[in-house]
């Protein structure tokens, strides 16, 4: 039995059918074909899955699709505007935080939700707001300064 489900996806509108058991990080990665979210545990431990919903920084292979509906979804292909990267995802380049890049777009992500909600965000926070993402490479220090940099920006501004 399918049910109908209505979202906004990266500014775009979706009405789908999926089934009761469809996750979010299904939906994005099967049915709208954006691979920027990765799964890795299926269990939301490692948080390579994360996505926003409404502004908030959510492990997708958690949340059921229907829970989405009505809801606005940014993936990290919704990141950039005008094919202009995001300062996030510029600072992630400048700085070499992207090694494997399997977790890049969740922490992207996550440093997107604190920022927006904390602009001038300590290190410590920092910190906090991504330990929920797991990196294979280990390039946390990187990572840290490539927020770091971007939340110094906006305070100085």
């Amino acid at each position: 039995m399918n049910v109908t489900i209505d979202l906004t996806v990266n500014g775009e509108r979706h009405r789908l059918e999926v089934t009761p058991w469809t996750t979010l990080l299904e939906l994005l990665r099967e049915t709208l074909h954006l691979t920027g979210t990765k799964e890795g545990c299926g269990l939301g431990e490692c948080g390579t899955c994360v996505v926003l919903v409404d502004g908030s920084s959510v492990n997708s292979c958690l949340m059921l699709a229907l829970d989405a509906n009505g809801r606005q979804i940014t993936t990290i292909e919704g990141l950039a505007s005008n094919e202009e990267l995001h300062p996030l995802q510029a600072s992630f380049i400048e700085k070499g935080a992207v090694q494997c890049g399997f977790c890049t777009p969740a922490m992207i992500l996550s440093a997107k939700a604190l920022l927006d909600r904390n602009p001038g965000a300590s290190e410590e926070e920092i910190r906090r707001a991504l330990s929920g993402v797991l990196c294979r490479c280990g390039s946390y220090t990187k990572i840290i300064e490539a927020v770091r940099t971007v939340s110094k920006e906006v305070e100085d501004s």
